[in-house]
C-alpha cells in the first residue's frame, strides 16, 4: 500500500497525570487511508492516546498536527478541531431522551450546521446500509449493545470526518455482538476511511489493520504491518504480551 498524505502526525506527545507519566514521547504518522491499531495492556495508555487526540487531555508536551495544523497549541478552537474528527467509545455514549435518528444527527446540524432534512436524508440512508433503519424512532434502550454501537458509528462518521478514532469498541459488547460491529469497521476501511482504532481483538487487528503499534507503558515498543507484530514481533516485551493469546518461546 502505497501511503497517502499525513492525516495525523504525533512528536514527542508527553501525558502526565501527577507522577503517573503515561504518555512518554509518542511519535506516531498516520497517512490518509489507512487503518493503525493500536494495542496493549491496560494501563499502556491507549485510552489517554486517543483522548489528548481529540483534545479531551491537554498534552504536557509535545505537538499533534492534524492535516498540517498544529491542533495542540492552546490557541485552536477545540470544537472546530472535533468536527473533523469521528470518536466511538467503548460505552456508545448515545443520549437516552433522544431517538435514534435524533442521536445520529445531532452533531452534524449543531456542529456542521446541515439543515434538518439533509443531516436526516443521511442518517437514514447510512442506518439503511447498516441494517437498522426500522429502529430510526427508537430510543437507545430499546436496541442491543451492538446495534447502539453501531449506531455511535453511524453518528461519528455522517459529517464525514477526516480521522476516525475508535477506542476499544467492542470490550462492552457480548461476544456474539462483536461481529456485527467489526462487520462495520471494515466496511469503513474498504471506503477508505483513515482509522486509528484502539483494540483487544487481536484477530481484528490483524484482519483489519495495514499497521499495528504495541504500546507499552506509553511508548511505541513496536510498529509494524500485522503479520509482522502480531506473528513475528522483534521485541521481547511484545512477545511477553501476546504469549497470553500466543504460543511464543
Amino acid at each position: 500500500m502505497n501511503p497517502g498524505a499525513p492525516v495525523l502526525q504525533l512528536a514527542g506527545i508527553r501525558k502526565s497525570f501527577g507522577p503517573n507519566q503515561v504518555l512518554r514521547g509518542i511519535d506516531l504518522t498516520v497517512h490518509e487511508h489507512e487503518v493503525v491499531a493500536v494495542i496493549g495492556a491496560s494501563g499502556s495508555g491507549k485510552s489517554t492516546l486517543m483522548r489528548a487526540i481529540n483534545l479531551l487531555e491537554r498534552v504536557d508536551d509535545g505537538q499533534i498536527f492534524l492535516s498540517g495544523q498544529d491542533i495542540s497549541d492552546p490557541r485552536v478552537k477545540e470544537d472546530l478541531v472535533r468536527a473533523q474528527i469521528g470518536v466511538v467509545f467503548q460505552h456508545y455514549n448515545l443520549f437516552p431522551h433522544m431517538t435514534v435518528l435524533n442521536n445520529v444527527t445531532l452533531a452534524s446540524r449543531v456542529v456542521r450546521k446541515l439543515s434538518r432534512e439533509e443531516a436526516e436524508a443521511r442518517g437514514m440512508e447510512l442506518l439503511t446500509r447498516i441494517g437498522i433503519a426500522e429502529k430510526a424512532k427508537k430510543y437507545p434502550d430499546q436496541l442491543s449493545g451492538g446495534q447502539q454501537q453501531r449506531v455511535a458509528i453511524v453518528r461519528a462518521i455522517l459529517s464525514d470526518p477526516i480521522l476516525l478514532l475508535l477506542d476499544e469498541i467492542t470490550s462492552a459488547l457480548d461476544p456474539q455482538l462483536v461481529g456485527e460491529v467489526l462487520d462495520l469497521v471494515m466496511e469503513l476501511k474498504l471506503a477508505g476511511k483513515t482509522i486509528l482504532m484502539a483494540t483487544h481483538e487481536m484477530e481484528f487487528a490483524r484482519r483489519a489493520a495495514d499497521r499495528v503499534i504495541f504500546l507499552h507503558e506509553g511508548r511505541i515498543a513496536e510498529d509494524g504491518p500485522p503479520a509482522q507484530v502480531l506473528g513475528n514481533p522483534q521485541q521481547q516485551v511484545t512477545r511477553d504480551f501476546l504469549s497470553r493469546l500466543y504460543n511464543f518461546s
